[in-house]
């Protein structure tokens, strides 16, 4: 599994109708916040390794009623504060 990052911008007003139905209908979606900026919500996804990136954006993310834009965050190492 790999984590992506993206940040999606809605259509005005729609923000939290978009992060709800990604909630419960995209499986992948591990986390979603709104934010400020640019863009309204960010969303953390874990992908199988075989997934294709592009593709689950653009079939998956962008082709929720509202959103706008996604910019795509692709990660490598995930680091953790060392315990003991």
């Amino acid at each position: 599994m790999r984590a992506i990052f993206v940040q999606i911008k809605c259509e005005m007003g729609h923000a939290y109708r978009v992060a709800r139905e990604m909630a419960d209908t995209i499986e992948e979606l591990s986390e979603m916040h709104s934010t400020s900026g640019q863009y309204d919500l960010l969303g953390k996804f874990y992908l199988g390794s075989d997934q294709d990136i592009g593709l689950f954006v653009v079939e998956r993310v962008q082709t929720v009623e509202g959103v706008k834009d996604t910019y795509t965050i692709q990660t490598f190492n995930a680091f953790t504060a060392t315990r003991g």
